[in-house]
């Protein structure tokens, strides 16, 4: 039901370039599979694939560390446009995305994914809740140890702790947060240290 593949490349913003390595999640059956994040490696991402159809492919949000492999997939992409700045600095108008939507609904091999609007580390960042699978594929969002990062362009501190406290942290405390980079948590592991999180500013 749930894949992981790790890719590696670099992220830009702001003019400074990261190494940095990626989570690509794959959720599906035997037969198809929704791609989450397509970072950095197309063929490493098509490999693990291999014959199923890739429905579409979903970026939790459009940083280039994020999107970088998403049009050699030849699927749809979806992403939230409140990102378009972020988009453009990858691909222009060269390719497009159909929009997605605080609510959205998407299936794939039986399973539901909800699309949740998270703001706060980019504008148009969204978590998918799959309440089947027990599981929140969070981008960027939450981490391992906090929120994800809002010190550079087109983020916010205050916001996204209003995302991750009034939509992900009101989630059932078993459910396994599978993060955009390093290693899977849970609501329950996270929830107690919001207070932390704000007092340190990050």
């Amino acid at each position: 039901m749930i894949d992981k593949v790790i890719t590696s490349g670099t992220f830009s913003l702001d003019g400074g370039t990261w190494e940095v390595d990626n989570n690509v999640w794959l959720v599906g059956d035997a037969r198809e599979v929704i791609v989450i994040d397509a970072a950095h490696s197309a063929a490493a991402i098509a490999e693990r694939v291999g014959g199923r159809r890739i429905k579409a492919v979903v970026c939790t949000h459009a940083h280039n560390d994020h999107i970088n492999a998403a049009a050699e997939l030849d699927a749809p992409i979806l992403l939230h446009p409140a990102d378009q700045v972020l988009w453009e600095q990858v691909y222009g108008d060269s390719v497009t995305y159909e929009p997605l939507s605080d609510g959205d609904k998407l299936e794939v091999g039986g399973i539901e994914l909800r699309v949740i609007h998270t703001p706060g580390h980019s504008p148009g960042a969204v978590c998918l809740y799959a309440p089947e699978l027990t599981a929140l594929f969070s981008g960027d969002t939450l981490f391992n140890g906090g929120p994800g990062a809002t010190g550079r362009s087109y983020s916010s501190f205050p916001t996204i702790v209003e995302s991750i406290k009034e939509r992900l942290l009101t989630l059932p405390a078993e459910t396994r947060v599978h993060t955009g980079h390093g290693d899977s948590t849970s609501i329950g592991a996270e929830a107690p240290h919001l207070e932390e999180w704000i007092k340190r500013g990050h």
